[in-house]
């Protein structure tokens, strides 16, 4: 059998072995997930679009800023258009102790209420689309709390080699919480993004394929700029698309707080 470089390079990395040298273990690679070149704060317009199993498709249109204050790091959305969704708004704390649950609050305009969403809630599918609040929370990350990891090697995918890890919740709780019995994830390994992960239901069924592209640096920072979520129980998808990223404006503490979700932009 002939084997070209790459080829042979695949099969080496599949046992663990190249040039002596093991791959390194999943646990180290969601921490450098984490350890990545975000800016201190970020302003950008997110548009999301969901298509029903019928191709019926909904567009929204929204504000999203975060900030790192200390090791803690904010996130706050600002639905915009349709006008059936306007002024809806979503805030996440997200705190470096693991022991510590992250806090998140959801602003309905049309009951005039927040909500504070627990974290045995962060399962649930964020307001319509195919992602979980956990997953918006994430972004590009790989949760360094939540999975036992195995890595299995490294694939490409759009070209850029990936570190490959499996990954099973770390507890029957954990599983429950997240809604996943099982993952698989591709971590770039040059700038430490998730381009892809693949996800199991709690029965073991194939749940979901998220898909991370044109990856790009704005401001001397690696962005993402389109997220590709297909839902395979529901038939649904959602794109998420990044535009107008700005790593430069300072933005005020006054955004990130609980009464910035009633008040808006």
């Amino acid at each position: 059998m002939k084997f070209n470089t790459i080829t042979m390079m695949a099969f080496l990395l599949a046992i663990g072995f190249v040039q002596g040298q093991s791959l390194p273990d999943g646990q180290s690679i969601a921490e450098q997930t984490y350890a990545r070149n975000e800016g201190n704060s970020v302003k950008r317009k997110l548009i999301m679009e969901l298509t029903d199993k019928r191709g019926k498709t909904r567009v929204r249109e929204t504000t999203a800023l975060r900030k790192y204050f200390g090791e803690e790091r904010r996130l706050i959305i600002f639905y915009e258009t349709p006008t059936s969704v306007k002024g809806t708004a979503f805030l996440t704390y997200d705190y470096p102790d693991a022991e510590v649950d992250d806090d998140q609050w959801l602003y309905l305009p049309a009951l005039r209420k927040t909500r504070r969403i627990s974290a045995s809630n962060r399962g649930d599918y964020f307001l319509g689309t195919d992602l979980t609040y956990e997953d918006i929370k994430l972004e590009t990350k790989i949760s360094r709390d939540d999975y036992n990891y195995k890595t299995i090697g490294i694939e490409q995918v759009d070209g850029q080699e990936c570190y490959v890890l499996e990954a099973t919740p770390k507890d029957e709780a954990t599983a429950k919480e997240l809604g996943y019995s099982k993952g698989k994830f591709w971590v770039d390994a040059n700038i430490w993004m998730m381009r892809k992960s693949e996800s199991w239901d709690i029965a073991g069924n194939p749940l979901k394929t998220v898909h991370v592209t044109d990856i790009r640096k704005v401001q001397g920072i690696w962005t993402l700029h389109r997220i590709d979520v297909q839902n395979h129980k529901t038939k649904h998808k959602t794109v998420f698309r990044f535009e107008d990223i700005d790593y430069s404006t300072d933005l005020s503490d006054d955004y990130f707080t609980e009464e910035a979700l009633v008040d808006g932009l």
